[in-house]
């Protein structure tokens, strides 16, 4: 089935979040990273500004700056009254109000949409869902990241998130999944089985980091290469 603009609701998030959610350290941000699911995020063009350069993936990157810019004018009015009807489900410490929530993600999504083009064409952001296979080697890069994707969509299933975490570990030496939860704000159906098919040949972790703005949502999944294959 060809993938939809019109199945896509558009929401970014930035490197701040992304440094709390992950529990990146100033030694993470110099490795080499790539990230699945990004989305608008403008995590990409900050890492970039800050002299770091990495890949972000996602099916929405074959289209085209107009096409999103449209797609999140159409989406956000929608996103933000289902926010407000549902306040009580989110901590509201960082984020205080609702107006700064829809600032921040605006102005990381305008961020985005500025550098897309210019990072399509430097191979920033490539247009890939998993799990596909990529075009990259083994172990490529030291660190995988995916924010409110894997877990959170639960409802994909236990097959598709160990084929999706499979290809991810072939291509990083360590990844990092953020939130645990499902969309119902609960710990995320296929999160065991994910701990027991990995936990044999990986050191799998779920670690407490600082950020939690989805009730109980402070937690991330860590996936580590134990040994490099020779």
């Amino acid at each position: 089935m060809p993938f939809e603009l019109d199945s896509v609701v558009p929401w970014g998030r930035n490197l701040n979040e992304y440094r709390s959610m992950f529990h990146l350290t100033e030694a993470d941000l110099i490795k080499k990273i790539i990230s699945f699911g990004d989305g608008p995020a403008s995590f990409n063009f900050e890492m970039l500004q800050s002299g770091r350069k990495i890949i972000s993936l996602d099916p929405i990157y074959r289209f085209s700056r107009d096409q999103l810019q449209k797609r999140i004018d159409e989406t956000r009015g929608g996103v933000m009254e289902q926010t407000r009807k549902n306040m009580d489900n989110f901590t509201w410490k960082d984020i205080k109000t609702i107006n700064e929530l829809e600032e921040i993600r605006m102005r990381a999504m305008s961020l985005f949409l500025d550098d897309l083009e210019a990072g399509k064409r430097e191979g920033r952001y490539i247009a890939h869902a998993l799990p596909r296979r990529t075009d990259f080697s083994d172990l490529q890069f030291d660190l995988g990241l995916s924010s409110h994707f894997l877990l959170l969509y639960s409802r994909l299933g236990l097959d598709f998130h160990i084929r999706a975490i499979t290809e991810m570990l072939r291509i990083c030496k360590e990844i990092r999944i953020f939130p645990i939860l499902n969309l119902d704000a609960e710990r995320s159906e296929v999160l065991d089985g994910l701990l027991e098919c990995f936990g044999t040949d990986y050191r799998v972790r779920l670690i407490k980091v600082i950020y939690e703005f989805q009730k109980n949502g402070n937690e991330m999944l860590k996936i580590k290469r134990v040994r490099t294959p020779h």
